[in-house]
């Protein structure tokens, strides 16, 4: 099972999430990314195992977004490590990195130097705020431009309240998501004119994009949506509500008229389908906030199990439990989905989520999980070309390791 992407070679030098997110989706699909990482600690995302809490014992941040990939470490601040770093190139179908643009002008490794050497190259390229403008070469985290500038943060934020917290790396994701597609373009159009081209997206340009829905209202109307408060939502029927026992669960009824009624039936109201002061939807959302204050103390009486029963007994009744992560990864149908994956461990397997893309003619599979700082650097280096000599001598001369 190689993948639809087998045989294209990724050189990636990607640090913490955004960049390596990209290249284990590619991976995954087939890909063999080849992650250069400087000597000392390589990819900072290294250092999430300490982040957690303590020396433990794994790193399921990095090995999430780094596995089925080989790492080799090579001091490209010296001549003959970038020399390293050119030759992979060459002989590569994609370079993909998230390091700010002015760090790779200084290396030689700038977009325009490596299109003109090697015009078939697929140069990816994910930013913080984008390639133009004079905040480009700004350092961001997905936190900073995803997050809190696109206006995301601000949309979720109650009055009174501050803004919520992001859960990590989710900008990051979406971006690599990003990146991965556009590469998967670029190498669907090189096939058909031989040229290579530059593939950019930002965490910026992802969180707005992300929050376009509130975009495109604001822009042509010139007024942004309110933002939502569950205890006035002007259609109770697409909600969140609490059980007994405190558990939430959503109801999904954005048709108003249509499921409205299967709502009220469950809720042991149908007489409420012809009350006048909910008959329609402008009359639900001028006695919302009454209306939910009784459906509260209505869904507090039971379960969620046993509210789920009722609620599936009707045909136009939509919901969804608001699940922990524990439940998400008990839910037998994210299983089904497809959404967790055995990556090769040694004699074993090591469940992680799985790439969210699936190829019914061409099915990927995980290879191995993350390489160790430097794992296959001798491998790959034999691939250049360089000598067992050759190598010991880099190696004692700290250009790799």
């Amino acid at each position: 099972m190689p993948g639809p992407l087998a045989g294209i070679k990724v050189v990636e030098m990607g640090v913490w999430v955004a960049g390596p997110a990209a290249g284990c989706i590619l991976a995954d699909w087939g890909a063999d990314v080849v992650k250069i990482e400087p000597p000392g600690i390589g990819d900072p995302a290294r250092l999430f195992r300490y982040m957690l809490g303590g020396d433990l014992p794994f790193n399921p941040v990095f090995e999430n977004d780094n596995r089925s990939k080989r790492s080799l470490v090579a001091d490209l601040r010296k001549d003959e490590g970038l020399q390293i770093a050119l030759d992979l190139i060459r002989g590569a179908d994609v370079f993909l990195s998230n390091i700010r643009p002015a760090g790779l002008a200084r290396l030689g490794l700038d977009a325009e130097t490596l299109c003109k050497r090697f015009p078939r190259l697929v140069y990816a390229l994910i930013t913080g705020y984008g390639l133009a403008g004079p905040e480009a070469d700004r350092a961001a985290y997905d936190i900073a431009a995803f997050w809190a500038r696109s206006g995301i943060a601000a949309s979720l934020r109650q009055q009174g309240a501050p803004p919520p917290h992001q859960r990590g790396g989710m900008g990051d994701h979406n971006a690599g998501l990003a990146a991965a597609a556009g590469i998967s373009a670029a190498l669907f159009q090189r096939e058909r004119d031989g040229k290579g081209q530059v593939v950019s997206t930002s965490l910026l340009r992802e969180g707005i994009y992300t929050l376009s829905f509130d975009m495109a209202v604001a822009m042509r109307f010139g007024t942004p949506i309110q933002i939502g408060n569950r205890k006035t939502m002007g259609n109770p029927a697409i909600n969140c509500y609490a059980d007994s026992e405190g558990k939430y669960f959503w109801i999904v009824g954005l048709e108003g008229e249509r499921h409205w009624p299967p709502l009220a039936r469950a809720a042991g109201h149908p007489e409420w389908i012809t009350d006048p002061r909910y008959a329609n939807p402008r009359d639900r959302a001028m006695n919302a906030e009454g209306l939910i204050a009784q459906l509260d103390a209505i869904f507090a009486t039971k379960t969620r199990a046993e509210w789920g029963a009722i609620f599936d007994a009707e045909k136009d009744l939509w919901w969804a439990p608001v699940q922990t992560v524990d439940e998400v990864l008990a839910d037998p149908q994210a299983a089904a989905a497809g959404a967790f994956v055995e990556v090769p461990d040694g004699d074993s397997t090591t469940l992680l989520p799985a790439t969210p893309v699936d190829f019914g003619g061409t099915p990927w599979a995980p290879r191995a999980m993350a390489p160790e700082l430097g794992q296959h650097t001798d491998a790959i280096l034999t691939e250049l070309g360089r000598s067992a000599a050759d190598i010991a001598r880099l190696r004692e001369a700290g250009i790799v390791a």
